[in-house]
């Protein structure tokens, strides 16, 4: 009888699956397996198949093709919720590529990212059923691919991942959720408030998210000697990422741990 596959295993076999449910069910079963699940932070994996897992469906194309969205009209709504599904279907896998691709750290590391991968499954389930209950499915509207890009860029480094995947691309949620939320009150639909309520969820799980990315950003940079900010401004230039624009939530960014220098940098540094 062979050894059962280790947590980043799973992990990696999960991201590989195209078939959003399975990934879903895969996350949470594995997630519920944790406690008691083997982990070699040593071993060095290999994919079996191309990455990320995901369907044939949406269209994925370049982040200025993809038309903006109006909460204001059924159809507006349900492609704007779409494209937050479409955001969270992305948080799975940049989640489970965090568990699997980086081999040598703390067990705390992983449990962190599959504890993150869970809670974006659960939120990606909450959103895709709100757009089953209007009519459409995941991959009824075009997408783009601007996360993952970013994944691809910083693979072969944990400190650049940590500094340009949570706390800059994902920490933009955190400033564009409570306007997205405002612009779904004044539509004042039953379906655009049940959209308001589930993005409640998805910020408050969020700022944990992005607070675990600070975190383990600091602690590699402080294992490799460097200061945080200085280096955080050379990974920026270094990987092209993008220049974040106020307006910020400060109080969501201070709850995910951002210090007041980080916040001044981004407020005009």
């Amino acid at each position: 009888m062979s050894a059962p596959a280790d947590i980043r295993q799973r992990a990696l076999a999960a991201l590989c699956d195209n078939d959003p449910k399975q990934k879903v069910d895969a996350v949470h079963a594995l997630w519920l397996d944790l406690p008691l699940a083997p982990l070699d932070a040593s071993a060095t994996l290999t994919p079996a198949a191309a990455l990320p897992g995901r369907p044939a469906r949406p269209r994925l194309l370049p982040p200025m093709q993809v038309p903006t969205r109006s909460p204001f009209t059924p159809e507006g709504l349900a492609a704007l919720l779409h494209a937050i599904t479409h955001i969270e279907f992305n948080a799975i896998n940049l989640a489970l590529d965090a568990a699997w691709r980086f081999p040598g750290m703390p067990a705390e590391f992983y449990r962190d990212w599959l504890r993150v991968a869970d809670e974006e499954a659960t939120h990606f389930g909450l959103l895709r059923d709100h757009l089953l209950s209007l009519g459409h499915a995941y991959g009824d509207f075009d997408a783009h691919d601007g996360l993952w890009t970013m994944c691809v860029k910083t693979q072969d480094d944990i400190t650049a991942r940590m500094a340009l995947v949570p706390r800059t691309l994902e920490a933009r949620g955190l400033d564009a959720t409570p306007q997205i939320q405002a612009k779904l009150r004044k539509a004042g639909t039953p379906d655009a408030l049940k959209a308001v309520d589930i993005l409640d969820i998805i910020l408050r799980d969020e700022i944990g998210h992005v607070a675990i990315g600070n975190r383990w950003y600091g602690w590699l940079c402080a294992q490799q000697g460097l200061d945080a900010i200085a280096h955080y401004r050379v990974l920026v230039r270094r990987h092209e990422a993008p220049r974040l624009r106020p307006p910020f939530n400060e109080a969501a960014r201070r709850q995910a741990g951002f210090s007041t220098e980080e916040l001044d940098y981004l407020l005009g540094a």
